[in-house]
């Protein structure tokens, strides 16, 4: 067996006292970093540009927190002189294709190692994985981490399958990501869906309000059910979030879980500019895309979990389950590099960003026919309405992509939105700025595109199958004419953001139809249906 110089004398989680990473819901919450003690330290820092100082971040750091012991594993196992005869068949890039290694190098292939013994188990660990999770727990605030190679995605699915059982109610925002509906395939948990708020003049839908979960779940108990758990999505992709400390109060009062899609919030602990995590306000369980603000690779996310109320065996066998038996050693160590690389200078890594995005803002204010959201909690998220010029969010997005190579994260009927991050430069943003108001001089139609009708596509909802019956239902297609009042047996959805229209069970309504082809026409991309251009359906053949 092939051995490393570092022995790990790690105790396992269920032996440790959780207060130390943060602790259940009778620990005090995490005290926040106050703006003094991070614009302090600012002043005597470099003005290097923000993935720089990132960077150094990361290979120089001095403190403990802020060592990689899962990279460091990777690295001693890469270095190591001996004859490889087991996979992956390239065998540390010997064999790599050419078409590839000659984008990317051959580095990633040296590092493509498998679950070899001193790089420890996934679903068992002992050694270097079980120490990166602990400080990413210690860091995040949570009871205990896990780290995810199968994106937020397999977090969101675990967590729904460890808390709901076949037959029992979900209640979740008719918002939430696809992951949620597959979830409720594979455990056979019935939907009880919460309509977001919606805002009409830019299409967005946004938060819910604790009054609606409490709605849903006293409807329950009329019916003589009970909630198993309640899934929030926040914040939304736009930056919106609800109100999860109240969401939990309530909850709680009645020993419902709460689990939080935090996929877009995986920075919020770091800048007091930033909304509180769902950690700090009480959430059992959030799901964080580590790869989205922070700097691991993409595919790889973190599941946290607080308090007693799920049963956190049944996570690891959730989650053991979902996640490959062959994990991505890469994505595991991007994991723990990007905790590194905040642990060394959390109180302060963001405070260029902040500021980035601020003046960014403000420049984008200041362009004719061009709207700016204000509804976001998230200062680096950046929504912009193109509404104004005559343009769907899709056209606008094409157009700058052309005309001045800016690429933004996100295209909706009405807006755009962008994500600034560690990586983002000054320049990067005045390009950006630079291209609205291209688009403002240049492409200002006198004439509006017809807008969207005022009404969500999630209203009159009406399940008929729970998702998991509608999966296994035998299915038909039929022209999409023909399709209204049939129950749906496919996930329709615009992606990104991956939110889906139509689900398996539910009636297929006109309002749903039209929407999606409106946002069809306007250019949007369909995933999910087996006519992408939705000239047929598939419904169930009940």
């Amino acid at each position: 067996m092939i051995t490393t110089a570092t022995a790990y004398h790690v105790p396992l989680y269920g032996t440790s006292d959780p207060s130390r990473f943060g602790g259940g819901h009778s620990s005090p919450p995490p005290i926040r970093v106050s703006q003094k003690t991070i614009r302090e330290p600012q002043k005597q820092q470099n003005k290097a540009p923000p993935s720089i100082l990132a960077n150094s971040s990361l290979n120089n750091n001095t403190s403990p927190s802020a060592s990689a012991p899962l990279v460091d594993a990777l690295k001693i196992c890469t270095s190591q002189d001996v004859v490889r005869f087991h996979f992956p068949g390239h065998n540390k890039g010997r064999a790599a294709p050419a078409s590839l290694s000659r984008i990317i190098g051959l580095k990633p292939f040296v590092h493509d190692l498998p679950e070899l013994p001193e790089l420890d188990d996934l679903f068992s660990p002992k050694g270097p994985i079980l120490d990166a999770q602990r400080r990413a727990s210690e860091l995040f605030g949570s009871s205990e981490t896990w780290f995810l190679v199968g994106g937020t995605t397999c977090g969101i699915q675990a967590s729904i399958m460890a808390t709901c059982s076949p037959g029992d109610s979900l209640i979740l925002p008719r918002n939430s990501h696809v992951s949620a509906i597959s979830a409720m395939v594979l455990c056979g948990a019935v939907p009880k869906y919460i309509t977001p708020s919606y805002n009409a003049e830019w299409d967005i839908a946004c938060g819910i309000r604790t009054s609606q979960v409490e709605e849903a779940i006293e409807g329950l108990e009329r019916a003589h059910r009970r909630a198993a758990a309640v899934l929030i999505t926040s914040p939304t992709y736009h930056g919106i979030c609800s109100d999860v400390g109240e969401i939990v109060r309530l909850c709680h009062s009645r020993r419902i879980p709460i689990i939080v899609d935090e996929a877009h919030g995986a920075h919020f602990k770091f800048h007091h500019d930033f909304p509180l995590t769902a950690l700090e306000q009480g959430a059992d369980i959030a799901v964080q895309s580590t790869h989205k603000v922070l700097c691991s690779l993409t595919q790889s996310s973190m599941l946290h979990m607080n308090g007693d109320l799920v049963d956190r065996e049944r996570i690891c066998r959730c989650l053991q389950t979902l996640q490959s038996s062959s994990p991505s050693y890469l994505l595991l160590a991007s994991l723990d590099a990007a905790r590194a690389q905040i642990s060394d200078s959390a109180d302060s890594i963001f405070n260029e960003c902040v500021e980035l995005a601020a003046r960014t803002k403000i420049q984008i204010e200041t362009i004719p026919n061009v709207a700016l959201l204000n509804l976001s909690s998230d200062p680096l998220r950046v929504t912009v309405g193109v509404d104004g010029l005559g343009l769907s969010g899709y056209e606008a997005d094409e157009m700058l992509c052309e005309s001045k190579g800016v690429v933004c994260e996100l295209a909706g009927t009405r807006s755009l939105t962008f994500a600034i991050n560690l990586g983002t430069s000054k320049e990067d943003c005045k390009r950006l700025v630079s291209g609205l108001k291209h688009l403002s001089l240049n492409l200002f139609r006198k004439h509006g595109l017809k807008r969207v009708g005022v009404a969500a596509p999630f209203e009159d909802v009406c399940v008929k199958l729970s998702p998991r019956e509608a999966f296994f239902a035998m299915k038909k297609k039929v022209s999409v004419e023909d399709s209204i009042g049939e129950i749906c047996g496919e996930l329709i959805c615009p992606y990104p953001p991956g939110i889906p229209v139509l689900i398996p069970g539910e009636a297929i309504n006109e309002s749903a139809l039209n929407y999606l082809l409106d946002v069809r026409d306007r250019g949007a991309a369909i995933s999910g249906a087996a006519d992408p251009m939705l000239s047929s359906i598939v419904v169930c053949d009940v």
